[in-house]
């Protein structure tokens, strides 16, 4: 943890810090947060289909709720992870 996060942390317990406080503290004891590897691929995993089927051949119009859905997103986060 760093700084930021532990600053958080305690003023969300209540306590009445501020960020500059925590990291003047730290320093005094000599403490660093370690910071996080960034987590990237190269390239996507897996092939990616060539071709994808157009299920609503551009007819958007829903005679009932929830019967057609769309989105222009390229991933969405859930519960099990990201879909994409």
């Amino acid at each position: 943890f760093g700084a930021p996060r532990i600053t958080e942390t305690l003023q969300f317990e209540g306590e009445t810090v501020s960020r500059n406080r925590v990291a003047r503290l730290m320093a005094i004891n000599g403490l660093q947060g370690i910071p996080q590897r960034r987590r990237w691929r190269a390239e996507p995993s897996g092939d990616r289909p060539t071709h994808v089927r157009n299920h609503l051949e551009r007819d958007f119009v829903a005679l009932e709720p929830n019967t057609k859905w769309v989105t222009d997103i390229t991933y969405i986060r859930t519960a099990e992870g990201w879909l994409y």
